[in-house]
Parts: structure tokens; sequence; C-alpha cells
């Protein structure tokens, strides 16, 4: 049995409603902070100016803001849906690959042995912008 309890002030809703749409809601927003800090390492603000630590803040923020849309636009039937950025960073983004650009696209190839190409197509689909 799984019960659980989450004391609060609040006199409107049931207690479902409050544990499923306020309480978990806030666990999950502290843990994305969490991957912030610890998997991105945004909390290393070690240089001497202000200007230089807030532009290493931008910069991990956009970090983490194309690491969790990477993850968002994962198939869901893939091992790596629920993985962690530092899982994806090493398994899609440290891949060794050849690029070749011509005037219209990009073409990526894949080492025949690579284990997630399936999975880099599916998230580069996904991620496509479509034309207007």
């Amino acid at each position: 049995m799984d019960i659980r309890y989450v004391v609060t002030s609040l006199a409107q809703g049931s207690a479902e409603y409050i544990y499923d749409s306020l309480y978990c809601a806030r666990d999950r927003a502290e843990n994305l902070i969490k991957l912030h800090k610890t998997q991105l390492a945004s909390d290393r603000t070690s240089c001497r100016s202000a200007n230089a630590n807030q532009m290493r803040l931008i910069l991990h923020t956009a970090a983490f803001w194309l690491m969790w849309r990477i993850r968002r636009a994962m198939p869901r039937a893939s091992a790596l849906a629920a993985a962690e950025f530092a899982t994806l960073r090493l398994r899609l983004l440290k891949v060794a690959a050849r690029v070749v650009e011509t005037a219209t696209r990009f073409r990526v190839a894949f080492a025949s042995a690579c284990p997630d190409a399936a999975v880099f197509q599916a998230i580069a689909a996904a991620l496509r912008i479509s034309p207007t």
C-alpha cells in the first residue's frame, strides 16, 4: 500500500488534486533545477567579473534548454526517453560522425555500429523546423 500525506492550508481542491497537480509539479521543477546545477555545472560561476558569470549562466541555460528539448523529442519507446542529461550528452552529442554540407542540406553519416543512430534520426526529424 502506498500512502502519502501532504500537509497544507489550502481549503479548495481534493487531496488527489493537491498532491498530483501542486506537490508533484513542485517536485518535477526541483528535479529540473537539480539537473541544471549538477549535470550542466551551472553553479560554477568562478569568473571574477559579474558579466562573465552572467554570460556563463546564460550559456548553461541554453545548454539546459537544448538537452530538455532533446529529451522531449525522444521517442517514448526509446531506452533514452527518461535518461539524465549526462547520459544523453554521452550517447547522442559526443558521437563521432561524418558531416557533409551541400548547398541545400547537411548529411550526417554515422558508423555502421552506432547503436543510437535511429534515435538520433528520430530526434532530428522531431526537431526539424517546418517550412512556412
